[in-house]
């Protein structure tokens, strides 16, 4: 079986604040051009991604560094379901496993497109730390491993990106933006390659096969 995990890529769709606004619009009709081409905005984080550790890092691997086995992950799932808007992931959901992905089911892709998305879950310092140390990719189903900047934030929340530097940093590579998580199951092989960019980051068809 095999699971589609990405977010469609759609004019005005949800981006990182700050980021570029993506746009899909014609370029080309069938009726005045007789074929039909499509032209796209948008920037390197768009959408289901994955990020390479140039992305924080400023002398880090671009994509282009990589074999396009390390994009094919034996993954598993983590719930974090049961997590609320702005709480930390704690370093004790991150188990001791020979798998090379954890991914982070938090069910916060039910609030895509809307603020509540920014809101989200986040990896703790301490579980990034602990991802790092097996070697872990992360994976979740929202838009940032670490908190995102928003009037919601509280002052106890850790600043910056400190999981993304912590992974990425460890050669550990991010994805970000995943749905449709419970489609997969607990082990499942999570194959998510990018665009051919070879920058810091690039958007990925990310698909699970159970």
């Amino acid at each position: 079986m095999h699971a589609d995990l990405t977010h469609p890529i759609e004019t005005g769709m949800q981006t990182y604040p700050g980021d570029p606004d993506v746009t899909v619009r014609a370029h080309a009709s069938h009726d005045a051009d007789g074929y039909r081409v499509s032209a796209v905005d948008l920037g390197s984080h768009t959408g289901t991604h994955v990020d390479a550790p140039s992305h924080v890092v400023p002398e880090g691997k671009t994509l282009d560094d990589y074999q396009l086995d390390r994009f094919a992950f034996d993954a598993v799932r983590v719930d974090c379901r049961d997590l609320g808007a702005r709480e930390a992931i704690p370093a004790e959901r991150v188990p001791t496993t020979d798998a090379e992905c954890l991914v982070l089911w938090t069910g916060w892709d039910a609030h895509w497109g809307s603020d509540r998305y920014l809101d989200h879950p986040y990896l703790s310092p301490a579980a990034a730390k602990r991802c790092a140390d097996q070697g872990l990719a992360v994976a979740s189903d929202t838009l940032n491993p670490d908190p995102t900047p928003t009037p919601a934030a509280d002052g106890d929340e850790p600043e910056g990106f400190l999981a993304h530097h912590a992974l990425l940093e460890a050669d550990c590579l991010v994805l970000e933006n995943l749905t449709g998580l419970g489609a997969v199951e607990d082990r499942f092989e999570l194959r998510a390659y990018p665009l051919a960019l070879g920058g810091d980051g690039a958007p990925v068809r990310a698909v699970g096969v159970v």
